[in-house]
């Protein structure tokens, strides 16, 4: 987890070693297209079916802009707003569940 979410707030994470197809999702393809040194195909899919098990689809959405601009993830865990908060927990919660499954 700590890798996952350092990644995804610093830098936005993983590398783009292929391009994504088109059966990708929004997290898969955030991941594939960052400038992070430590990306696989499989990883990156990997972490597209934890998002699928763990968040929204328009959680997934919100959460992949956050691969290009980290500081938005900074936003909403700095909110007052009690939906940002909610996010912000549900977004842990699958950092914790892909450092698991696919770390």
């Amino acid at each position: 987890m700590k890798f996952l979410l350092t990644a995804a707030l610093c830098a936005g994470f993983l590398t783009a070693l292929a391009p994504a197809g088109a059966e990708a999702g929004a997290i898969e393809r955030a991941c594939r297209q960052s400038d992070r040194t430590a990306a696989s195909p499989g990883l990156c899919s990997c972490i597209q079916k934890v998002a699928n098990r763990s968040l929204t689809r328009a959680e997934r959405k919100t959460v992949s802009k956050w691969f290009g601009d980290p500081h938005q993830a900074q936003v909403v865990r700095q909110s007052s707003s009690r939906t940002d908060e909610r996010l912000w927990l549900r977004y842990k919660a699958f950092g914790d569940h892909a450092a698991r499954s696919c770390g």
